[in-house]
């Protein structure tokens, strides 16, 4: 069972910490970091968990193997730095890093030692991107030529915290909530981006946000994309994958329809999963441990780099087309 440290205890922190004390049978949390004590005592008093206001706690304590980050994005590329010279593997909420260099530098320094990297993208751990993934892997598609997608949530008005209103912590409308998520799928499968537009039309900012954000891509490799995401509308989350021979799309958690050429068409749904106890059971088990053989984490380092470019891509549009 590896012992980790969870750093920030706000609602994607306990978000995590429901989902994992308990359940898992790999991982479990030792220690908990907030700020905000007092709130964070009364949440891990049910649980047993001892609770500190100092990141240093995790990084000197020899008894824990891990870091969990659910921190404002900024701290994120220091954060993980500082847990990787104290030897401490490192799982980290989306975004890794701001800027394509700073995702570099961690990803370099967790390489060198030998350690562990995981990052929050748990919606790659839902059936329906599981199963998107299996049938573009299998060749069902043929030649991989274009991608879509849509993420919307409401969790930007039931969710807000000051920081998250911030332009440095939250660039690009909906691009650190939702998009990530997309960026993420994207990159996976496509790859790194050779030229980015973006549009960012704005109706309200603050604590309830109204904007709408899109995104249209040309990868490296030929294959094009574009996708959207509008703050405060109802859920919906959707990748779509085009081949010459078929289609896939992933709709919301579970659902899937892949459209073969001469009018066939498959639709799938599948059971529920927990994606955050998932993820952070694919984290604790790509930590070696005696006895076990570790397997890799899903997502690649080179997956993670192509995922921070594009993101930087899209800031970088931002600016130079919205202003």
């Amino acid at each position: 069972m590896i012992q980790a440290a969870l750093i920030g205890m706000g609602w994607w922190g306990k978000t995590i910490a429901r989902a994992v004390l308990g359940k898992s049978k790999h991982l479990n949390f030792a220690l908990g970091v907030s700020h905000e004590l007092d709130d964070a005592e009364k949440f891990a008093a049910p649980y047993g968990l001892r609770v500190s206001n100092r990141f240093e706690d995790a990084l000197t304590d020899p008894h824990i193997d891990a870091v969990v980050l659910a921190t404002p994005h900024s701290l994120h590329a220091r954060q993980c730095m500082a847990a990787a010279h104290a030897g401490k593997h490192v799982f980290c909420e989306k975004p890794l890093a701001l800027n394509l260099a700073d995702a570099q530098q961690v990803i370099a320094t967790i390489s060198a030692t030998g350690l562990v990297l995981g990052i929050g993208q748990n919606k790659r751990f839902w059936p329906s991107m599981v199963k998107l993934r299996e049938v573009i892997s299998s060749g069902a598609l043929g030649q991989l030529m274009h991608l879509e997608g849509h993420y919307s949530n409401e969790h930007s008005s039931k969710f807000f915290a000051p920081w998250r209103d911030a332009a440095s912590e939250s660039p690009a409308g909906g691009l650190t909530g939702t998009g990530i998520h997309i960026v993420d799928a994207f990159a996976g499968l496509a790859g790194s981006a050779a030229t980015v537009h973006t549009n960012v039309a704005s109706w309200r900012t603050g604590a309830d946000p109204r904007d709408a954000t899109s995104v249209s891509i040309r990868f490296n490799n030929g294959i094009t994309g574009y996708f959207a995401m509008v703050r405060a509308s109802p859920f919906f989350f959707r990748v779509h994958a085009f081949g010459d021979q078929a289609s896939v799309e992933a709709i919301g958690e579970n659902e899937v329809v892949i459209r073969h050429r001469g009018g066939h068409v498959e639709r799938h749904v599948f059971a529920a999963v927990d994606s955050v106890l998932a993820e952070m059971d694919a984290f604790a088990q790509a930590i070696p441990t005696p006895g076990n053989t570790p397997k890799p984490f899903p997502i690649t380092h080179t997956e993670m780099l192509d995922a921070i470019g594009l993101f930087e891509s899209i800031v970088q549009s931002v600016a130079a087309h919205n202003h």
